[in-house]
């Protein structure tokens, strides 16, 4: 399967169709009196129907399984056609187009067979997706595509040239990916001046990120958050939180982080963990949602 283990949850919802048409008029009128021989066509075919969404994982072996929230199956009559509308509903962190189209295709067959004793002209059309919503496709168009971005690793170690920087790395690979244009990369050590200063001359220069890593852990060289508060004009904290939740569900220390988010002007200033995993599973925690932040600092406008 598909690894989605980098994946927040949303809500997704999807909505799908099949449509069922027989061949007769008394056809229709059997299945409204209720006469049809093996029961209540719509009540069972929605029965069969929920346990198709439910079955969908054990079925399709790249369908990951999920906590199916919501299910309403409804049936409109137009002259000899039936159409099958099914809605699904998850917050979960990949999609339930396949959910809604399995269970269309299950209440379809299952009114086939319980119609087909008194009408052999049954045909089944159009099992298709009508709408989905949640993820990615969801949020693409709400993002300015001209923004840049300064990225500075804060690391004594990696300053001196005792380690590589890895962390900075992965923060560039994720802005670009988000089409974020990186204006400049640079290594400073665990200084509080001269975090203040790049902080100071990257939002005069009109940088929309300023992100650093490193220095918000415990020791008494993590200095990055101390440095920065004094200049924010305002803080984020639903970003902190969002940074901290993603990465405490995926090891315990995550909430030893002292990540910081806030704006100085129109800037947005990011303070992420200095490790490999800690800033990319930051990023991932954040990114691209947080850019719609520049539609409120920066205008609606956008390339």
């Amino acid at each position: 399967m598909v690894d989605i283990t980098h994946k927040s949850n949303t809500l997704r919802t999807a909505t799908a169709q099949a449509i069922v048409k027989v061949s007769s008029q008394e056809t229709i009128e059997a299945i409204e009196n209720k006469t049809v021989p093996k029961g209540d066509v719509f009540s069972m075919s929605k029965a069969a129907g929920l346990l198709g969404v439910k079955k969908t994982p054990d079925l399709l072996p790249d369908c990951h399984p999920m906590p199916i929230e919501y299910t309403g199956i409804e049936f409109v009559i137009d002259g000899l056609e039936i159409q099958v509308l099914v809605t699904v509903k998850t917050i979960y962190k990949t999609g339930v187009e396949v959910e809604a189209m399995h269970g269309a295709s299950i209440v379809a067959l299952n009114m086939y067979d319980m119609l087909k004793p008194i009408d052999k002209g049954i045909e089944i059309h159009h099992i298709k997706l009508l709408e989905k919503t949640g993820g990615k496709s969801s949020f693409k168009d709400k993002f300015r595509r001209d923004l840049i971005a300064a990225v500075i690793v804060c690391s004594d170690s990696i300053s001196e040239g005792k380690k590589e920087d890895k962390a900075g790395k992965a923060i560039i690979a994720k802005l670009e990916a988000c089409g974020v244009a990186i204006q400049d990369y640079i290594i400073i050590p665990d200084e509080k001046e001269i975090i203040q200063e790049k902080a100071r001359y990257y939002q005069t220069q009109g940088v929309d990120l300023i992100i650093y890593t490193g220095g918000t852990g415990l020791s008494q060289r993590d200095v990055t958050p101390e440095a920065l508060k004094p200049l924010l004009d305002r803080t984020i904290p639903g970003i902190e939180e969002a940074i901290r939740k993603y990465g405490q569900d995926r090891m315990p220390y995550a909430m030893l982080s002292r990540s910081l988010a806030g704006t100085i002007k129109n800037s947005l200033v990011l303070a992420l963990p200095g490790s490999t995993n800690g800033a990319r599973e930051s990023m991932d925690a954040i990114f691209p949602s947080l850019l719609h932040v520049f539609r409120i600092l920066k205008g609606a406008r956008h390339d």
